[in-house]
């Protein structure tokens, strides 16, 4: 993982005054949060891509396994994967041609609908699953620097958001 180089001050928060001083007052605190949430998307995949990458995963390839590792049948419809995680087709379809390609997912036709196709979890994928979260809970969920309850706030707070950019119902 690439370390940068630990500031002696919050640039997010001299950006924020920033934006005060040149007449952006009211404008300011959402730029803020905006710019944080960016920053820390940046900082929580590089240290996620760290830990998945003995496992040679992504972390897209990743939640494909863990959304099929909580399907009942171990199975899912590629457009199902994609309505879940929030991705295109062409996204979902690259995903499971590198897990395919690893063994760790098939593709089937889906006996309820012709037309369409099921990505299907292996056994080898299941324990990949199992052993990659193993390692994610230990040094990167459990590991935020907030507690519990601070984050079930903070979750709470930003579903608000993603609930009014229209992001779910």
């Amino acid at each position: 993982m690439v370390e940068s180089r630990r500031l002696s001050f919050d640039p997010i928060a001299e950006a924020r005054r920033q934006w005060e001083v040149h007449g952006w007052s009211d404008e300011a605190p959402a730029m803020a949060l905006v710019t944080s949430i960016m920053r820390l998307q940046q900082v929580f995949l590089t240290r996620a891509d760290a830990i998945l990458r003995s496992y040679d995963l992504t972390f897209a390839r990743y939640e494909v396994l863990m959304l099929l590792s909580f399907s009942k049948r171990g199975a899912l419809p590629l457009g199902k994967i994609g309505e879940r995680l929030q991705v295109n087709a062409a996204s979902v379809t690259n995903v499971v041609d590198r897990l395919e390609a690893r063994g760790l997912v098939t593709r089937r036709s889906n006996p309820e609908d012709r037309r369409g196709t099921l990505a299907w979890l292996s056994s080898a994928g299941r324990r990949t699953a199992q052993e990659a979260t193993t390692d994610m809970n230990d040094f990167l969920f459990a590991d935020l620097g907030i507690d519990t309850s601070t984050a079930r706030l903070l979750f709470d707070l930003l579903a608000d958001l993603r609930r009014a950019a229209g992001d779910f119902d």
